[in-house]
């Protein structure tokens, strides 16, 4: 018997109808005759509301780090209550299943309360029940540190424990249940030509999530990746007798024809910084950005230009939206230090990203992006690349136009 992990979001939990409706595509994997191990999130919106009660509740500065500890125990029982939930309807079933919680697995983490990250996973004895026919219903999002405290792995850290749980179990795939069906080749809601991919690799799902694709942790893939575990993404909210198609992540050893350019993906939480007439000399960026690295603020699509000042050069990037004001008051503090003239910053921006293995060994991706974009008025502010990736920043009243022409102009509609 091949050995299954499944895993369902939030939305596919989010009640007792959604439980059993979930409950269904387990039981057809076992009368298939594979061994399940099942990860579960929280109900939808329960770990919001578990945030805010910590929040709420949230004690004076000098019991900040007692404070991270009793959060990681608040909010990781959301996936307690919906891992005892299946567990109990799979019963109701006539299946033998169990829940497991993280400290009982256990996956041990390191320290870092909110955000940790597994070192191990000790899965002897839940690849024993699995073998034995048991349905494994897992907590995800949570583990446990060496202090025997419960931690968590960060937002959308149970996707992260799935593939885990994988990887060490030896399973032959990871099925990640959502509410869409599969990865499209943009966001379907923007465009009617958006398609369903069949198959797309490792690298391309890296580079999606990476820009702001949504149905997979970025995490979650690098750890595929590095693990050689093959995923597949699904609906729960399909029939389950309908046949599973979904998306399958995979080597990039297994796609037979590659395209090249398999995705268009916007992302609409982005912001950008102009630092202007900072002193063009040694170690001047290295501050600023060791500065934002310590403020935990991420850094995208940096470009430095001439400054219209003789010894000067302005500094621009995009962050995330939701830090821009810390960013900006980072830089406030440290304009002294580093000798910089003023600042601005622009909320109305967005990111769009062709992404495609094919882009390696074809040229012209870029000429068509750019070509189209201009034939179409949209100025670009920034542009950064990989090897299967090009960027743009454009106005964000733009965007939605530019994901559409683009689509168009690299035929992704037929890409299937």
């Amino acid at each position: 018997m091949a050995r299954i992990v499944m895993k369902f979001g939030g939305t596919s939990v989010a009640n007792l109808e959604r439980i059993r409706a979930s409950a269904a595509f387990v039981r057809r994997e076992v009368e298939d005759g594979h061994s399940v191990a099942v990860v579960v999130s929280a109900m939808a919106g329960e770990t919001n509301r578990l945030v805010a009660l910590c929040e709420e509740a949230g004690p004076p500065a000098p019991a900040l780090d007692a404070r991270f500890v009793e959060h990681d125990a608040i909010v990781s029982s959301g996936e307690q209550v919906t891992s005892g939930l299946l567990a109990l309807v799979m019963q109701q079933m006539g299946f033998r299943a169990r829940s497991w919680q993280g400290w009982q697995i256990p996956f041990n983490t390191d320290e870092s309360h909110g955000k940790a990250r597994i070192r191990s996973i000790e899965s002897n004895a839940i690849g024993d029940a699995m073998d034995r026919g048991e349905v494994a219903v897992v907590a995800g999002f949570q583990g446990v540190n060496r202090e025997a405290r419960i931690t968590t792995l960060g937002r959308g850290g149970s996707d992260t424990s799935a593939v885990a749980l994988a990887a060490v179990v030896g399973a032959e795939r990871c099925d990640i249940y959502t509410d869409v069906d599969g990865v499209y080749t943009t966001d379907p809601r923007l465009t009617k030509q958006a398609r369903r991919i069949g198959k797309i690799s490792y690298e391309e799902m890296l580079e999606m999530a990476s820009v702001g694709a949504k149905v997979l942790q970025t995490r979650s893939v690098e750890m595929a990746m590095a693990h050689g575990v093959r995923l597949r993404v699904l609906s729960s909210f399909d029939p389950p007798d309908a046949g599973a198609s979904g998306t399958l992540i995979c080597d990039e050893d297994e796609i037979v024809e590659q395209n090249i350019v398999t995705a268009v993906t916007p992302d609409f939480n982005e912001a950008a910084v102009t630092v202007l007439a900072v002193p063009d000399e040694p170690g001047r960026a290295a501050g600023l950005f060791t500065k934002l690295a310590e403020a935990n603020i991420n850094i995208d699509m940096i470009v430095q230009s001439a400054s219209r000042e003789p010894g000067f050069a302005n500094i621009s990037f995009t962050t995330k939206e939701d830090d821009l004001d810390r960013a900006v008051e980072v830089l406030g503090e440290v304009q002294a230090q580093i000798g910089y003239k003023s600042l601005q910053a622009d909320r109305n921006v967005a990111k769009i990203s062709v992404v495609g293995l094919g882009m390696k060994s074809h040229a012209g991706v870029a000429s068509i992006m750019f070509q189209t974009l201009a034939e179409k008025g949209i100025n670009i502010h920034n542009i950064s690349t990989s090897e299967i990736k090009i960027s743009v920043l454009i106005d964000s009243d733009a965007a939605e136009y530019a994901v559409r022409s683009l689509h168009d102009a690299y035929g992704l509609e037929k890409a299937n």
